[in-house]
């Protein structure tokens, strides 16, 4: 009688530890899934914070005027001599929002020969001003906001532009580099000088 009622403690005893063995695991797993959660919830939570952050430095994104994004982009330094020669290197730089349509090099080199160089003279500073004015819209228009038709320029008389689903011309001009955004304006990027009807080189 006295081993059956020493076993039956012993059966009690053993019980006992597997029940506080089995709460004390829920405890814990509990106490880990607590832990886990904060965890990916902060994770969702700060996803979305860096996203706008990437998106907002895009690599067309302003780094300084029209003046100073030609003067960093060695495609345009024809141009900006141009404007330095003939006086508007200023106006590329006022605050306001304007859009250039800037030869790149290779289109100046495919004006006739010694064409260039005329024009740098101090003498033609008037005809080069009116020519580089003709390259110059005063509002900012992205290729987004191109639409056929004609738009005025500084110069005065109006640029035809023709739009595609590929391809954007301004008079006989193709748009290469379109989309070079600064702080007073865009630029857009050209294979060709444009030069108003009424000049002749």
């Amino acid at each position: 009688m006295l081993q059956v009622i020493r076993k039956s403690n012993k059966l009690l005893i053993a019980a006992s530890i597997g029940l506080m063995t089995a709460i004390a695991a829920c405890e814990n797993s509990g106490t880990t899934n607590t832990t886990t959660n904060p965890g990916a919830a902060s994770t969702v939570t700060e996803s979305p914070l860096v996203s706008p952050t990437v998106s907002a430095s895009p690599s067309t994104a302003a780094s300084g005027t029209i003046s100073e994004v030609l003067a960093e982009n060695s495609s345009f330094s024809t141009l900006l001599t141009a404007a330095q020669a003939a006086g508007v290197q200023e106006t590329l730089s006022e605050p306001g929002s304007i859009t250039v349509f800037a030869p790149t090099n290779e289109a100046f080199a495919a004006l006739p020969a010694g064409t260039l160089d005329k024009l740098l003279l101090p003498e033609n500073r008037e005809q080069l001003r009116k020519i580089l004015s003709y390259h110059v819209v005063p509002t900012q228009v992205t290729s987004a906001d191109i639409k056929p038709g004609e738009v005025a320029t500084v110069e005065g008389q109006p640029l035809s532009i023709e739009s595609s689903a590929s391809n954007i011309t301004v008079n006989d001009a193709s748009v290469i580099q379109p989309d070079v955004t600064a702080t007073n304006g865009v630029i857009h990027g050209i294979d060709k000088v444009l030069l108003p009807p009424d000049v002749q080189l």
